[in-house]
């Protein structure tokens, strides 16, 4: 499979990851680097599905995590063989590729078994016996093919049927005798320069009468062959070589190794990495949800490096990113946020700028880039903007935000005020969620000094609404603590009519006692001005963590 760079945002995604994503993703794929995809890595917000929908613009892949699966390691296109198909042109396949394997499917695409050189040799082993008479099912189109045969007749030349083969070496009695103990519409006849045993094979209505040698029979004898619906084939080589390659011309369905476990596209590398070592020639195939081959996985190929690349918008933080990309290689991070514990083992883009959006940062790199925005881009980029900035009253804010919202507005004909109202309308539907879904839509998780805790974040107009929710969001904020692990969980609530949040809280007791903000109710803190998880939140509650830190270690 094509290699595939993956633009993507942090867990939990708000809309600034979201759009960041999709128009980073559009500038690369503007300069012409296609295998750029937009992802997110996890469920969408009522505004930010109102932002997608608002101006027509297909929102990122989903993309639940980064553990490494099949699709990772396999590449190029497949290469199967139709179970139809002759084994001469299966063997073909296998040394044109310089493998040991090729997948065999049905007539719909759909994987049957596994076609390599010991199963062609343990058909050969059964088959071809004196002791016993055999009979190979093919069609006279690969028959012909195969032996490289002049047809002078053909009927029925696509039919699959098991056919003995008979060489013609006998007296006419005894061999008419031969022909018919055998079946003479099954059987195929190879015969050199004897007209009077090619007169009876067409009399006794053989399926097919094979001249070897390149001998031509009389214009009788085909005109014969002709109405009697008999095929007539010019084999160039002598009997004994075209008697061998007429077992090449046998369907490869018939040969294949159908205990050759198959793996889907998306099964990770490590539930099938033992069936692998053990496998025939340690190849696999691999195959979509329908059965289709995707490729085919050898145990080399998961030494090599995937076929996925990374590039991080709006974070980096690897406990912030997408689960398992530690297996991948980042190209690039682009965000606005406080520098994390990332490291890499060679050098990367790093873009973090001071500025209240990663969005602001995503429309100045086309700007310098010199490349024209579309207009459904410059859209949700303005509205990425105003999002993650409550319509540029944060205290993230910086100059440079404003004149990029400007900017945008003006390309795009959107009134800033008026479209502001219009993603507030959008986001206060997020107060209507249950209680697990506000706490988990939003959610970053932070690490000081290897203490462990997460923070969400929702805007709406009215923080009273879910005030009155607060024992309902203190159990879905416990459940999300214990689930992970955390020392405390919290859920910052900022009133965007007022610019003052209110902090819902979850946590150990030994902690929680040491958080000297105003209460409003129980476990849930008024912060007055405080609108910025990133800028305002983060390093109140890192100073409470360093302190706990502190008081538990005395």
């Amino acid at each position: 499979m094509q290699k595939k760079v993956y633009v993507i945002g942090h867990r939990n995604p708000d809309a600034d990851s979201v759009v960041s994503a999709a128009a980073y993703a559009r500038l690369k794929q503007l300069q012409r680097q296609d295998n750029c995809v937009a992802a997110r890595a996890g469920k969408i917000n009522p505004q930010t599905e109102y932002i997608f929908d608002r101006f027509a613009v297909a929102l990122p892949e989903f993309l639940p995590d980064l553990i490494p699966k099949a699709e990772h390691y396999i590449s190029g296109k497949p290469v199967t063989v139709n179970e139809d198909d002759s084994v001469w042109n299966a063997l073909e396949l296998l040394q044109k590729d310089d493998s040991e394997v090729v997948p065999i499917v049905d007539r719909d695409g759909v994987y049957m078994s596994m076609f390599h050189y010991n199963s062609f040799a343990r058909y050969i082993i059964a088959n071809i016996s004196p002791r016993k008479k055999s009979a190979f099912p093919l069609s006279l189109d690969h028959l012909a093919a195969t032996i490289n045969a002049q047809p002078l007749t053909l009927f029925n030349s696509s039919e699959i049927r098991k056919s003995p083969i008979v060489v013609a070496a006998s007296y006419s009695e005894h061999f008419k005798e031969s022909i018919q103990a055998e079946g003479p519409e099954n059987t195929l006849v190879i015969v050199g320069d004897r007209w009077d045993i090619q007169k009876d094979c067409i009399e006794l209505g053989v399926r097919a009468l094979i001249l070897s040698g390149g001998n031509v029979p009389s214009r009788e004898l085909i005109e014969l062959a002709q109405e009697k619906q008999i095929t007539v084939l010019v084999s160039p080589y002598d009997t004994s070589s075209t008697a061998m390659l007429i077992i090449y011309s046998v369907a490869v369905g018939v040969l294949g190794d159908d205990s050759v476990p198959l793996v889907r596209l998306y099964d990770p590398v490590w539930s099938f990495r033992q069936t692998l070592s053990k496998a025939h020639s340690r190849h696999l195939p691999v195959t979509d949800d329908e059965g289709r081959v995707m490729g085919v996985i050898f145990e080399g190929d998961l030494t090599k490096e995937p076929n996925v690349e990374v590039i991080m918008v709006d974070h980096n933080e690897p406990g912030q990113a997408v689960e398992g990309i530690e297996n991948f290689k980042i190209l690039e991070v682009i965000d606005h946020h406080r520098l994390g514990n990332l490291s890499t083992r060679y050098p990367i883009t790093f873009i973090n700028r001071v500025v209240g959006s990663t969005c602001t940062i995503i429309t100045n790199l086309y700007r310098e880039q010199k490349v024209p925005l579309e207009k459904g881009m410059a859209s949700i980029l303005l509205c990425g903007i105003l999002a993650d900035t409550l319509a540029l009253q944060s205290a993230t804010v910086t100059e440079t935000d404003i004149e990029t919202a400007e900017y945008l507005s003006s390309i795009t004909g959107l009134d800033i005020k008026a479209l502001s109202q219009e993603l507030q309308a959008a986001a206060n539907r997020t107060s209507t969620l249950s209680a697990q879904e506000i706490v988990t839509l939003d959610m970053k998780e932070y690490t000081e000094r290897d203490v462990f805790f997460t923070v969400s974040q929702i805007e709406i107009d009215n923080s009273e609404a879910l005030l009155e929710r607060q024992a309902e969001i203190a159990a879905a904020l416990e459940e999300a603590r214990a689930a992970k692990g955390s020392l405390f969980a919290a859920l910052l609530v900022t009133d965007v009519t007022v610019l003052d949040s209110l902090l819902f809280v979850s946590g150990n007791k030994s902690f929680t006692g040491h958080i000297n903000f105003p209460v409003t109710a129980q476990a849930v803190y008024e912060l007055k001005g405080v609108v910025s998880r990133k800028k305002q939140l983060i390093p109140l509650l890192s100073e409470l963590v360093e302190k706990w830190i502190v008081g538990n270690r005395v």
